[in-house]
């Protein structure tokens, strides 16, 4: 009875020390319980459901305006809907803090977004990124990027927008107009944008540029604002017609030098938007016309589709171009309210909607990771 007894608690004792070693197992396991829920998701490349998040980075080279922070943020926002990490880093115009940001622990990342690489060290980084296997979208970056193997170089259509607000300024003036140009040579969309400019200059002999200007820095608005403030000076009113500004920064700058000097004879024909931007257009006072654009948050939020079609192994091309838009003073007053960058839509027709490379499987793993 007693060796019965003994054999009894024996084998009690073994399912219970089985049981507990099955639980520890269940603990000890690295991937979470929502990784096989990941692996279910129809449709959906299987690196994205490998139980480890890709990691990506957000490298811009000029930063400390709202154009900046509008295309992080889309990036970012983006990202982390597909489940992504990311993480955002602006050289506000170093240009060695930019190759540092892309050299630095290169190991942890899947891939780069890199905006605004305008020099030859660019595309030697670029080329040894994707020599050890990483993957990179770049934005408004050096044409050359384009012809290394596995890269898309994307771009605001740079041509558009300078012919769609230039070809308004002919159209008011009858073509005939004394301007002043605001324009930086260095960066590859304002050399695009420089490229169309000159072209209407020949097309168009009444067209004539009494002075031409710019300068990026960490605080352009303000040195523009000084600059044509200064500029108004020499010239009396009535002597100049209209200012073309190639970049939203000096159009900010330029419309309020101009209203603080009374001097709303002057017409601003500008490219980019941002909140700021329309803050200005609307005021009573602004001699902000029109200006040309693309959605810079859409920008971001298009680069991070495309790194993820890339780290899916699909196809992607070597470049792209984002579609422009006109946006008008006169259409923003019309507005039943003020225009901000999340209304704007209902304003312009099709602003900041595009499903450009964004796949049902990716559809599929933003509805999943929106339940996290």
């Amino acid at each position: 009875m007693k060796k019965k007894l003994i054999g009894i608690i024996a084998v009690i004792f073994m399912i219970i020390l089985v049981g507990c070693q099955s639980n520890e197992g269940t603990e000890g396991e690295e991937q979470p319980e929502t990784t096989g829920a990941v692996q279910q998701l129809e449709g959906v490349p299987e690196v994205f459901t490998s139980g480890k998040a890709p990691k990506i980075k957000v490298v811009r080279k000029i930063g400390g305006d709202d154009h900046t922070a509008q295309f992080l943020a889309g990036a970012k926002e983006e990202a982390e809907a597909l489940g992504f990490e990311v993480d955002i880093f602006t050289a506000n115009g170093d240009s060695a803090r930019f190759h540092d940001a892309l050299t630095q622990d290169v190991d942890k990342y899947d891939g780069f977004i890199i905006s605004h690489g305008d020099d030859e060290a660019t595309v030697q980084t670029v080329k040894e990124l994707r020599e050890t296997g990483k993957l990179v979208v770049a934005f408004d970056s050096v044409p050359e990027l384009q012809e290394i193997e596995g890269v898309t170089l994307t771009s605001q259509d740079d041509e558009q927008l300078a012919d769609l607000s230039l070809n308004q300024l002919v159209e008011d003036f009858n073509g005939e107009a004394n301007i002043v140009y605001l324009w930086v040579d260095g960066f590859p969309p304002m050399v695009r944008r420089n490229a169309v400019y000159q072209n209407y200059l020949s097309e168009h002999s009444g067209i004539n540029e009494l002075e031409r200007f710019g300068l990026a820095t960490d605080d352009t608005s303000v040195q523009t604002q000084n600059a044509v403030a200064a500029m108004l000076n020499k010239y009396p009113e009535g002597e100049i017609d209209a200012i073309f500004a190639t970049w939203d920064a000096f159009a900010i700058g330029a419309a309020q030098a101009v209203r603080e000097a009374g001097r709303d004879e002057i017409s601003i024909y500008g490219i980019d938007v941002s909140n700021a931007d329309l803050q200005e257009i609307q005021n009573e006072e602004s001699s902000w016309q029109y200006t040309a654009a693309v959605d810079p948050k859409l920008i971001g939020a298009v680069n991070v589709r495309i790194l993820a079609k890339q780290l899916a192994e699909e196809e992607t091309p070597s470049t792209y171009n984002l579609e422009a838009f006109l946006i008008s003073q006169e259409e923003l007053r019309q507005a039943s309210e003020p225009v901000n960058m999340i209304n704007l839509t209902e304003v312009i027709d099709g602003w900041g909607q595009s499903d450009a490379f964004e796949e049902d499987w990716m559809k599929t793993l933003k509805e999943y990771h929106s339940k996290d």
